[in-house]
C-alpha cells in the first residue's frame, strides 16, 4: 500500500465523521462490533472504536475512491497486534474500499473474514452461502438483537430428562399405542446464525484464551 500523507488521511476520517455513524454493539470481553453501510460516512470515530479489537462489518458497503483513502486510513490507525480488527466483507461490498488491503502486509493486525466468492478471496474464507449471508445482513438491520444472531439458544435436554424418557419408554413400549409420526410436533426451526460474525467473535475468544489479547478490566463475556 503505497503512504498516505497523514493529513489527508485525518481530514477524509473527520469528514466521515462529520456525515453518518455506524451501528455499534458490544460484543463482550472488550470487543466492540461496528457496521458501516457507506465508507467514509459511516467509519466508526476514533473514540467509539479506541482501545480494543473491533469488529467492522462492511458487509455490503458502498463507497469510492475516498472512501477507500478514509478506511485504510482508519485501519492504520485502529489495526494492530493487541488490536486486532476483524473485518467482514462479502461480494457485495465495493472492490474500491478492499482494493487497497490486496496486499497482505497492507495492514498489521488485521483479519479478513467473508463467504468465499470467485470475486472475493478473504484471508479467512467460509463456506457460507451468499443468500444466507444477506439473511443474517438484513435480520440486524431489521431490528435482530445481535445476540439471537450469534448463539443457538434451543434447549436441550439434560442428561437427566433424557435418561427419564428412556426409562420411561421401556417401561412402556410393548404397552402403549404405536405412536402416528405424523401426530408428532414439529422439531423446532433451525435459528438465523451469523457464521460470519461468529467466526470473528470466536478468533477474539481464542486470542483471549491464548493470552495473545488484553481484557479490559470489569469486561465480562456477553454471549
Amino acid at each position: 500500500m503505497k503512504a498516505v500523507p497523514t493529513l489527508l488521511i485525518a481530514a477524509v476520517l473527520a469528514l466521515g465523521a462529520a456525515r453518518g455513524a455506524p451501528a455499534e454493539r458490544d460484543l463482550g470481553l472488550g470487543l466492540k462490533y461496528f457496521r458501516a453501510r457507506a465508507v467514509p460516512a459511516d467509519l466508526p470515530t476514533s473514540e467509539a472504536a479506541r482501545g480494543g479489537p473491533v469488529v467492522l462489518d462492511l458487509r455490503y458497503a458502498t463507497g469510492d475512491s475516498a472512501g477507500a483513502l478514509a478506511l485504510a486510513g482508519w485501519l492504520k490507525f485502529h489495526a494492530g497486534p493487541n488490536n486486532p480488527v476483524f473485518l467482514l466483507a462479502n461480494a457485495g461490498t465495493s472492490r474500491r474500499l478492499l482494493a487497497p488491503l490486496a496486499s497482505p502486509d497492507a495492514v498489521r493486525g488485521l483479519i479478513i473474514l467473508g463467504p468465499a466468492a470467485p470475486s472475493f478471496e478473504p484471508d479467512i474464507p467460509l463456506a457460507v452461502k451468499a443468500d444466507a449471508d444477506r439473511k443474517c445482513w438484513e435480520a440486524f438491520e431489521h431490528g435482530t438483537p445481535i445476540e439471537a444472531l450469534l448463539s443457538d439458544r434451543r434447549e436441550k435436554p439434560r442428561d437427566d430428562e433424557a435418561l427419564l424418557v428412556r426409562e420411561h419408554l421401556s417401561d412402556s413400549a410393548l404397552s402403549a399405542d404405536p405412536v402416528d409420526p405424523a401426530s408428532a410436533p414439529p422439531a423446532p426451526a433451525a435459528p438465523l446464525l451469523d457464521e460470519v460474525l461468529r467466526r470473528a467473535v470466536q478468533l477474539h475468544r481464542t486470542l483471549v484464551a491464548l493470552r495473545r489479547l488484553p481484557v479490559p478490566a470489569g469486561a465480562r463475556a456477553r454471549l
